[in-house]
Parts: structure tokens; sequence; C-alpha cells
């Protein structure tokens, strides 16, 4: 009878001291009094010293009449009654605004660049390495400045503006468009573009589930074009046949310039252009990375079943690159919302022009304007960060299904 393998004698479970587990939850405990008692003497001293200089501390400065302009104001904003709290939303849509356009147009450049990497044409690729090497590797204030100057000299003079049908105007301070309001019944074009958005989504739910059924989803493109461009232009049309037009704002020309509409500063265009174009460098090598880390037998296999390398790439590689692609992309969009505050330097009125210059310097709030900057910003790229996450988690989950 052949003998068995000798069993090693188990371990006797280990056991917690409860001495010891009480011992570190105090030390834990007494971390956290100590830092919220410093955290509470640093406020009061703050507050103190505040008060010594006559300030009163708090956010109650918000309600008060800011009494200056904003150049640039994505809704209505008067000076003589806006208060602080309305300056603050101007500069945070401002700072939306910009960064927003900004990460698609980088989006779309930095791809475009990426894919340029691979072409079989010797010069394309050289092009692409070129853009990729300077945009890289000059400052983004530098940047900036370059392309405020450039802009602002390609444009006509404020005297002789370039117009279309006395509607739109383009000068050298700004490119101005029709304003249309939509307080009150106006609101429901933009509920209904919401609508149209959540629609489509919902179709694109659907279509995803039923090709997972059959094999065959359905069309996205031009219903989801009807559905969000269809539903705010009916609803338009809707208010306009009840007798409640939204009312529109045009531009119209002044004594010394363009007043009136809705203005886009060249200080805006210059910011854009700035951030987009440093920004797609990146993600351009972020893109070729990604398509690099790619097996090659996979573009080969799509080759030999008829695709052509349009189609293989769109379907294949680019499929699987984006699970390389994501992680290091959403960094990407949080350090362009970041450096859309370098705009304070051309004069863009983002959230920190309109926060830590105007505001801070009539108030004399430094802890409330820093805090609500702070504070906006690190909710931006949390919710940022938040998406790009999500999406990332699922690219993953159907890459390993």
């Amino acid at each position: 009878m052949r003998a068995g393998r000798a069993r090693a004698p188990e371990e006797p479970a280990r056991r917690q001291d409860p001495g010891r587990a009480w011992g570190g939850l105090a030390l834990q405990a007494l971390l956290v009094a100590g830092l919220l008692a410093l955290a509470y003497g640093a406020a009061t001293n703050a507050a103190d010293k505040l008060a010594r200089q006559g300030i009163v501390a708090g956010f109650g400065f918000l309600d008060r009449a800011a009494g200056f302009d904003i150049s640039q104001s994505l809704i209505p904003y008067a000076a003589a009654t806006a208060s602080y709290g309305r300056a603050a939303l101007v500069g945070l849509l401002n700072t939306l605004l910009v960064s927003g356009l900004g990460i698609v147009l980088a989006s779309v450049i930095g791809f475009g660049i990426g894919l340029a990497r691979f072409s079989p044409n010797l010069i394309l690729r050289g092009l692409a390495r070129a853009y990729v090497e300077l945009f890289r590797n000059v400052p983004l204030l530098l940047q900036l400045l370059v392309w405020y100057v450039a802009v602002r000299v390609a444009l006509p003079e404020p005297r002789d503006p370039a117009a279309w049908r006395e509607a739109i105007f383009l000068t050298q301070r700004g490119l101005f468009l029709p304003r249309p309001d939509f307080s009150e019944w106006g609101a429901l074009v933009p509920g209904a573009f919401g609508l149209g958005l959540g629609l489509s989504l919902a179709l694109r739910g659907v279509s995803r589930a039923r090709a997972a059924r059959t094999g065959r989803g359905l069309p996205l493109l031009w219903p989801g074009l009807a559905l969000s461009l269809g539903l705010p232009a009916l609803a338009w049309i809707g208010l306009a046949l009840a007798g409640r037009p939204v009312p529109v704002a045009f531009p119209a020309r002044g004594p010394f310039d363009i007043e009136g509409g809705l203005a886009l500063q060249p200080e805006f265009t210059a910011l854009l252009a700035g951030l987009s174009t440093y920004t797609a460098a990146f993600i351009a090598e972020i893109v070729r990375a990604g398509i690099a880390s790619v097996p090659r037998g996979q573009g080969e296999a799509a080759t030999a079943l008829g695709l052509s390398r349009a189609k293989a790439l769109r379907l294949v590689v680019v499929p699987q690159a984006l699970r390389v692609i994501l992680p290091p992309l959403t960094s990407q969009y949080l350090n362009l919302t970041k450096n859309s505050s370098l705009a304070v330097l051309i004069g863009y009125p983002d959230l920190v022009h309109v926060m830590m210059g105007t505001v801070l310097n009539q108030t004399n709030q430094a802890m409330e304007a820093v805090t609500i900057t702070m504070a906006v910003y690190l909710a931006i790229s949390l919710a940022t960060a938040a998406a790009m996450n999500r999406y990332n988690a699922r690219i993953v989950a159907v890459g390993r299904r």
C-alpha cells in the first residue's frame, strides 16, 4: 500500500488582538480630530483677520450688485442690476463653452493626426509627426499669444466690419450673432433639444440590443439628427404659431462698434484654437500608441476578409485600441479644462478672470473667491473623469466578451 503524502499541519487562525484593534482606531480618531482642530484654527484665524480689516466673511457678497460689465455672456447680463453670483455664472458658462468645444476639436484633430502617423503616404506621415513635435514642445502660453495676435490681425477693423445681411458681423472685436432669448416660454426649445438627445440615446440602446439578438442594428445617424434638431425646430415653430415667438436680439451697427446680439470675442477664438491644437498633439501620440498596441494580425485579418483599410481601422483596429487610448485621453481632457484658466492672460472672461480678477478686487473676499473657483474646477474635473471612466469600463467589458 502506497503511503500517502504527509499533510502539513494547519496553521492556527490568526486572531486579532482586540486591544490592538481599539488602539488603531484611537490613533485614527486622534489624527482626524487633530486635522479638524487645525482646520478650525485656520478658519477662525482667517475670520478674525478679515474682521479686523472690516471684511465680513461668508458668501453673502454673491447677492450684491456687481456693477461691472462682462464682454462675452451666454446669458442675459446687465452690469447695473446683475449680482456677483450672476457674474460668476457667466464666467462658468464661458469656461464650459471653451472647454467643451476645445475637447471636441482637440479629439477630432488629435485622432486625425494620430491616424495619419500610420498613413502609407510618406509626406502625410512626416507632416503629422512635424505637427506633434511642433505643438507639444512650444509652451501653451506662447501659442495662445501667437493665436491672439494672428486672429486680431486677420479680422477687419470695427469701422469696416464684414457683414452678412446686416444680421451677422465680424470685426477685430468679435463675431456678433443674433441672440435668442430662451427664458419663459422660450425654454421649451432647449427642453425639446434635451428630449431629442434623450430619445436618440434610447434609440441607440434599442439598436444595440437588437444587434446583440439579430446581428443587425437600427440606423442611428438620420433618426438621431431628426430627433435632436427636428424637435427644437417644431417647438420654435409651435411657439410662433401660438403667438409666443422666441424673441431674438439682432446686432446692429453703432456709432463706434457693433451693438447688441451675441458677441464671440477674438479672445475666445484664440483660446479655443490654442487649446485645441496644443492638446491635439498629445492626443495624437496617445492614438498612435493605442493603435500600435493592437497586433498587426488584426488588421491583416480584416484585410483578408475583404475590408478596406479605412473600414479595418474603424471596425477592427480602433475599437481594440480604445482600451489603451481612453485612460490617458481622460487626463488630456482634464488638462484642457484646467489650461483654459490661462484665458486670463489674453482677456477672455472665464471663471478665473471673473472671480479671481474683478470680483476679488472689488469685494476683497479672497477666501470665498478662491474656494468657489477651486470647487467649480474640482466638480468639472470629477464629472469629466467619472463620465470617461464609465465609458472606459463599458469598452473594457465589451472587449472581454
